[in-house]
């Protein structure tokens, strides 16, 4: 058992179920925040004559800033705590999410307007970028070994409850009210999530500060860069992060574009419906192999592959399909499947390094966030020369590929730190 001084530093099973519940909701604001621009993309650059570059370019703009702070963000919490730097993330970006529509309304009246609200999402996107290496850190403190993989998977989860939410409600108060009462609306929920986050990091901060064994100890960067297993996590998350981002980002304008016959409500909501099964899926699975003793290593890549051969069946798929039935369907299956991602890659930063997860995870996302600015700017410029959604959904594919075959050779469960 973990402890400083007298003071016992793992959460006990009330506080572990308090602290779940506060940690999955904030995830689901941020996702809720982030996917606010995707969802209002064609309404608003349609009405501001945006261009497909244009609309590239503010989507991936978010990631921009989201790569600025990971690894410090993972860095700094390992040191003085996750939830402090959550929360003060958790100020910015919530504030931010408010005030949007009032940056676009005074952008607009300056020629180089795209360039204004590129910048306020790329701030917007660096406050949300220390959520989750500070999300690591903390339960990486305040769990015990065997705690950590399944309590993160499950917290992560909140990434699709916020997809979902932004596809419910924000559809709902689209249809009865103007494009800006989403982002206040999604910026109030997420100021008010920000306050109860504030309460509970100072009771625990009260209680204890940080784990004096981990704040001692400094990240072995040169150490943490010779070995494979820590690129083929990697590699294998930015490689599954380009499918994700792109689809998350641009498939409102597809099915605008290709099936404008198709309830907005529905294309923002279904697919995303899928996710939730999925993710808890993907952990009782993990689980499950691990209890009937099949090692983490294995484990982590079964759970991974089912996620790229998911992804990467159906992107073929839906680069063939002409309908919208059949569009939905197959994006609802790789939606699916990026939810086995949470109990995969995206829990090995808690393998290779329980002591620097928080840092690993910072550095992990760091690189897997690339995509959200190369790719998705790179789709949009694929869309502007090609006018093709196929060539679009083909390249993704070929990197599914990559990304699967990288983890399957090199990726490992086990600590290298």
């Amino acid at each position: 058992m973990q402890t400083y001084g007298s003071i016992n530093l793992h959460w006990a099973r009330r506080e572990r179920l308090k602290w779940s519940l506060i940690l999955l909701s904030g995830t689901c604001f941020v996702y809720a925040s982030r996917t606010s621009v995707p969802l209002l993309m064609p309404i608003i650059g349609k009405e501001k004559g945006w261009s497909k570059t244009d609309s590239g370019t503010i989507l991936s703009s978010f990631f921009w800033g989201y790569t600025m702070t990971q690894v410090l963000g993972g860095y700094i919490s390992d040191r003085i705590g996750g939830q402090r730097i959550m929360w003060i993330a958790a100020v910015g970006w919530g504030i931010l999410t408010f005030l949007l529509p009032d940056i676009i309304e005074f952008s607009s009246k300056y020629d180089y307007s795209i360039e204004i609200i590129a910048f306020a999402r790329m701030i917007n996107g660096a406050f949300q970028g220390m959520h989750f290496p500070s999300m690591i850190s903390l339960t990486s403190q305040r769990l015990t070994e065997s705690e950590r993989a399944s309590f993160f998977s499950l917290v992560t989860s909140g990434s699709a409850l916020g997809t979902l939410l932004t596809g419910v409600l924000g559809s709902y108060v689209l249809q009865h009210y103007e494009w800006d009462s989403v982002f206040r609306v999604l910026g109030c929920i997420s100021i008010a999530w920000t306050f109860l986050l504030i309460y509970y990091s100072l009771l625990l901060s009260g209680r204890s500060i940080i784990d004096k064994e981990s704040s001692d100890n400094k990240l072995p960067i040169k150490e943490l860069i010779t070995k494979a297993p820590f690129w083929s996590c990697v590699i294998g998350h930015a490689c599954q992060n380009n499918c994700f981002f792109i689809l998350l980002s641009w498939m409102p304008t597809y099915f605008h574009d290709t099936f404008p016959e198709v309830k907005s409500w529905i294309v923002n909501m279904v697919p995303w419906l899928a996710s939730v099964p999925s993710i808890f899926l993907g952990r009782a699975i993990s689980e499950k192999l691990i209890k009937i003793g099949f090692t983490v290593t294995v484990t982590r890549k079964i759970i991974q592959t089912t996620c790229f051969v998911i992804q990467a069946i159906n992107l073929l798929f839906l680069a063939a399909t002409d309908t919208s039935e059949k569009a939905i369907l197959y994006l609802t299956l790789i939606i699916a499947g990026s939810g086995f991602h949470n109990s995969a890659i995206v829990v090995n930063p808690s393998d290779l390094a329980p002591k620097h997860s928080g840092s690993v995870f910072g550095f992990m996302n760091t690189i897997g966030a690339i995509p959200g600015f190369l790719g998705v700017y790179f789709a949009g410029h694929i869309l502007h020369q090609t006018h093709s959604w196929t060539v679009v959904f083909i390249y993704i594919f070929v990197i599914e590929i990559i990304g699967a075959l990288v983890y399957l050779l090199f990726g490992s469960g086990q600590a290298i730190l």
